[in-house]
């Protein structure tokens, strides 16, 4: 029950604007209390008072000149919370869309894609995945529903002669009974899963993810951006797929 208690208590410090104000500013640099007023638009008074606040909640903390800082508890909590605010901030697009089965160490730094675009055209998404993989000048990963379009076809064929690695992860069912590595170029890969989880394009500047919705039906709605944030994570989920999928 006292942990209960402890984060109904915390829960309760952060449902204030003000507070969570107050902890990104300080997240970003030390500021005396009248800084911090002038910044948030708010009185000396009040600021003392969340101030006075966020100490007793041991999130920020008093120094020698003055000034107040980001306590560590105070910077593990803000880290923490940045996925709920994601989630908060895009809770239309949860509510019809499942995260849940993808591996619990990605669904906990959601809040990584925080600086990402919600692209909710199917056509845009799929022109910008497109081309992420024109534009390529290392690598184009991805994971996908089937075969590349036909007419991406000439345009792959170029990227593969210049020496762009592609690697695909493609459901079971999409493999071709005579397909034969050897007879496809080495900087091209192919691999499979039995459900493709997500659609996932990621090349050495770009990258893209669209969640399943609910019900397991593949949308093309989904996240699209260059913060190397959340660059990171898209390209660490398809990693993490690669491992897992087969070879043919």
């Amino acid at each position: 029950m006292g942990s209960d208690q402890g984060l109904e208590k915390l829960l309760f410090e952060l449902a204030s604007e003000s507070r969570l104000s107050i902890l990104r500013e300080l997240q970003e640099e030390n500021l005396k209390m009248q800084e911090i007023a002038r910044r948030l638009d708010i009185t000396a008074t009040e600021a003392f008072r969340q101030l006075e606040r966020l100490s007793a909640a041991s999130l920020v903390q008093r120094q020698p000149d003055g000034a107040f800082a980001i306590a560590e508890y105070g910077k593990l909590v803000l880290q923490l919370t940045s996925s709920l605010n994601f989630a908060a901030k895009h809770k239309d697009y949860f509510s019809t869309h499942d995260v849940t089965g993808l591996p619990i160490q990605f669904v906990s730094r959601l809040g990584e894609l925080s600086q990402a675009t919600l692209v909710m055209d199917t056509i845009e998404f799929l022109n910008k995945g497109e081309q992420a993989f024109i534009e390529a000048e290392q690598y184009g990963w991805g994971i996908a529903e089937g075969t590349v379009p036909e007419r991406m076809g000439p345009i792959m064929d170029g990227q593969i002669l210049k020496g762009v690695n592609f690697r695909f992860i493609i459901p079971e069912r999409r493999f071709s009974k005579d397909f034969s590595p050897s007879k496809i170029p080495r900087n091209l890969e192919a691999r499979s899963f039995a459900e493709i989880p997500a659609i996932v394009i990621v090349t050495e500047k770009v990258a893209g993810v669209s969640f399943r919705q609910l019900g397991g039906r593949i949308d093309y709605a989904g996240f699209f951006g260059t913060d190397p944030t959340f660059h990171n994570w898209v390209k660490d989920l398809f990693l993490y797929y690669w491992g897992k999928a087969k070879q043919p």
